[in-house]
This record gives structure tokens, C-alpha cells and sequence, in this order.
């Protein structure tokens, strides 16, 4: 039985060994330069996401462990304000029209909108539970917002009130609206499975259900190319999908625990973040397949971040830990 249990303990080892020692090794790190970061002394715990107000530079953080929005900016590089008070928040979005931050919240289901200039609340829809991702369509002037056990609510923002939404098979994590073929793309974890929605009508189309894969939790979009690109964690891999057929084209070893991933069309490259403490970069080599040119080091838990095409930008969340505060990490796309 001794013997047993320490083969056991071997192959766990050697396990997370495997799992660990891919997202070891930096390379490609002229990919990012570091410009600054940020530092957020008064954050604790886990950090969300994240959304811009891109002509004022301000970036907003959805500190969810901290309970609290933080509001930076970027371009003098300091904290302006923390908007305390605000349940879990995880989902963000800036509303440039009518300059306001709406902010989903885990712990009540509330979708609270404030404003961004006295950062006062003005308004709060109350969903069933677990208020999460957040979309903002500025052409259409319409929200889309995940939460609860399966649902996505269509939400006017200026009338701030709901006036939509679809039933899932399960809680949606990150989802994607894909105008150029009028659909929205969701990832349904603990279904397995991805629900793709008619924006039109509204209503779930079809369904990619997903084999030996788990946790599909990050997504991105390639739509000149047609694809749905999705970070899993169960095993750490990057899929690449047909967006009509729902079928498989490639795959790639992604960084653990990643929770975030954006397609960056300038330089036809996926940029991915990871709680395993790095950020990874692949390189689109050709019409179907990408290759990973980039392993850099941030810290461990630091799985959120923000892509900035137009300021050629991308921000990653740094939790608090082993002594150091939490910061956003502020890189300059090479």
C-alpha cells in the first residue's frame, strides 16, 4: 500500500511538474516593453476586469476580492479614485455617450451604472445572481450581460433598464459579439459547450458542445478570418474555431489559468494572460495556425488583462502577493 500511494504521489508530482514547467523559460520578450506600473496599494485579493475610457486614457479595474473599482490613468500613470462599495464586481464597461461606468457584480446580480465624472451611482438593474462579463455595442447603443446559472441579459443603458434576454444551459464566462455576422459567441464552462446567439431574433442558434476539453473561460475573435479563438485551462490550450461550423481548426499549448485573450488584427497575433504568471503571444504563421513566439513572466494570479489596439497597448492585472501590492502592469506593444 506504502508503495502504491508514493507511485501515486510520483505521478501527481510529475503532473503538475508537466503543467508548470510549460509555462516556464521566457522567450520572445521584445514582443512587450514594460513602460510602468501602477501601483494599487489598497488592493487585496483577486482583480477582474477591465474596460477604457480611450479619450481621456482612464482605465477602469474591477478589484472583485477588494470589492471596489479602481479608476487610473493611464497617461500620468496614477490612481485617481476608488469606488467603494461595489459587491464582487467583475464585469465593466465604459459607456462614452453618456460618460458612464456600468459595473456587474457578482455577489447580488446587480448591474450598477455610474458616473464617470462624479463617480456617483445613477442607476442599478437587478439581475438573478452572479452578475459577470460585460459587452458594450456603442453602434446599437445596447449591453449584454452574463450571469446567473444561464443567461444573457440585453440591457438599453439609456434608459438603463433591460429589455432582452436569452436562457443558457449554464453560467456564461467570457462572450463575444461578432457584428459581421450579426452573432454572439458564449462559454458555457460547466456545460461544456459554446451557445451561439442570433443577435437579431435573440435567441440561442446552435451549440458547440466540446470533448476531453474543460474550462473554456477566455474568448477572442478573428472575424476576418472566421474564427472563435478559446482559451481552456483543462488541459492549458488555445483552440481555434470555424465561427460557422463550430469545428475545430487548431490548437496550441496555452499558459495555466489564463483569463483573458484577445486577437490583435494589426499584427495578427493572440495575446493571452495567465495566473500561472505569464503572458503569452502566438503569432499567426498562417491562414489556420499560429505559433507561440512569446513566454514572459508577470506574477502569479495575474490572469486579467486589457488589450488597447489603437494606443498599441496591453495591460495585465498584478494581485497583491509575497509582499509586493497589487499594480497594472502597463506594456507597450513591440
Amino acid at each position: 500500500m506504502f508503495l502504491i500511494m508514493r507511485l501515486i504521489l510520483l505521478q501527481l508530482l510529475m503532473i503538475t511538474c508537466f503543467t508548470r514547467c510549460k509555462d516556464q523559460a521566457d522567450f520572445g520578450v521584445d514582443k512587450l516593453k514594460l513602460e510602468r506600473r501602477i501601483e494599487l496599494p489598497a488592493v487585496s485579493g483577486r482583480i477582474d476586469h477591465m474596460a477604457l475610457n480611450l479619450k481621456d486614457k482612464i482605465l477602469y479595474v474591477a478589484a472583485l476580492g477588494n470589492n471596489t473599482v479602481e479608476v487610473i490613468d493611464l497617461q500620468k500613470g496614477i490612481l485617481l479614485h476608488s469606488i467603494n462599495g461595489v459587491e464582487e464586481p467583475q464585469g465593466i464597461a465604459y459607456i462614452p455617450e453618456q460618460n458612464e461606468v456600468a459595473v456587474a457584480s457578482g455577489n447580488n446580480g446587480d448591474c450598477a451604472f455610474f458616473d464617470a465624472s462624479t463617480f456617483k451611482k445613477v442607476a442599478t438593474i437587478h439581475l438573478a445572481s452572479d452578475a459577470d462579463n460585460i459587452r458594450y455595442d456603442g453602434t446599437e447603443r445596447k449591453m449584454y450581460v452574463g450571469y446567473g446559472n444561464g443567461g444573457v441579459a440585453l440591457i438599453d443603458p439609456v434608459a438603463h433598464q433591460q429589455i432582452g434576454n436569452v436562457k443558457l444551459a449554464a453560467h456564461p464566462e467570457s462572450f463575444q459579439l461578432d457584428k459581421k455576422n450579426n452573432k454572439l459567441y458564449v462559454n458555457l464552462p460547466n456545460d461544456n459547450s459554446i451557445s451561439v446567439i442570433d443577435l437579431k431574433s435573440f435567441k440561442v442558434i446552435d451549440t458547440w458542445k466540446i470533448s476531453r476539453l474543460r474550462a473554456n473561460f477566455s474568448m477572442t475573435l478573428d472575424t476576418a478570418s472566421n474564427h472563435v479563438i478559446i482559451g481552456f485551462r483543462h488541459p492549458p490550450l488555445m483552440v481555434v474555431y470555424d465561427n460557422k461550423t463550430g469545428k475545430e481548426i487548431t490548437r496550441t499549448d496555452l499558459v495555466s489559468d489564463a483569463d483573458d485573450i484577445f486577437f490583435d488584427a494589426a499584427k495578427q497575433q493572440v495575446l493571452a494572460s495567465g495566473g500561472r504568471g505569464y503572458i503569452n503571444i502566438f503569432q499567426k504563421v498562417s491562414g489556420n495556425s499560429y505559433k507561440r513566439v512569446s513566454n514572459i513572466a508577470t506574477r502569479d494570479g495575474a490572469r486579467t488583462s486589457y488589450l488597447i489596439p489603437s494606443l498599441r497597448t496591453f495591460v495585465v492585472a498584478e494581485r497583491a502577493a509575497s509582499g509586493k501590492s497589487a499594480a497594472i502592469a502597463v506594456y507597450k506593444i513591440q
